[in-house]
């Protein structure tokens, strides 16, 4: 008999893998100083040092980076990294060039989910950007806005919204993925039942 209970609904699989999430965030959140010092060495993303490479970077998982906005040489930065799928939360208007094109170019998948700021933290982008995320699972991913802070909005609406984690779990899911300036309003929207 194993000491790890097994999930049997669909609902207690994702809880499951949800709290798998926060736990892996946990650790890797605590012993930041001690992976930074090894990643360098084990070069874990094909020998390419992204947090050299991006102004604004966040690592909360393996598969998962968050980053600033992109250029051509970043996407090529990614695609060397073994990055799988780039999500672009960034509105056209904020785009300096034809990312699409680059990311697939690079042999990397493409979604856009345009969120322009606070106004656009609604539930129907969040449940889009939980399907974007769901249909990826396991897969390396790259999720970006001008520099993290509106991904890291949506995570933490996602975990509060979706998930039904606490206020103090979801924030910080939130912020383990860059969530900075929009904190406050994601803390108030997290206050009204959904």
């Amino acid at each position: 008999m194993t000491a790890h209970t097994e999930a049997t609904s669909p609902e207690q699989l994702d809880n499951s893998a949800a709290n798998d999430d926060v736990a892996n965030n946990n650790v890797v959140n605590n012993g930041a100083e001690t992976a930074s010092a090894t990643t360098d060495q084990d070069t874990p993303d094909n020998g390419v040092n992204l947090a050299a490479i991006f102004e604004h970077y966040f690592r909360p998982d393996d598969n998962t980076i968050v980053c600033g906005a992109l250029d051509d040489e970043k996407v090529l930065a990614l695609a060397k990294a073994g990055v799988e799928l780039v999500i672009n939360l960034q509105p056209d208007n904020e785009l300096s060039f034809d990312e699409s094109s680059a990311v697939e170019q690079a042999g990397m998948h493409y979604e856009h989910l345009p969120i322009s700021g606070a106004a656009d933290l609604k539930q129907l982008k969040i449940l889009a950007f939980d399907n974007i995320l769901r249909q990826n699972h396991g897969k390396k991913i790259a999720v970006h806005c001008g520099t993290g802070n509106r991904v890291g909005a949506a995570i933490a609406l996602r975990a509060g919204w979706l998930r039904g984690r606490k206020m103090d779990t979801a924030m910080e899911r939130g912020r383990s993925h860059g969530l900075t300036k929009l904190a406050e309003e994601v803390h108030n929207r997290l206050l009204v039942p959904r």
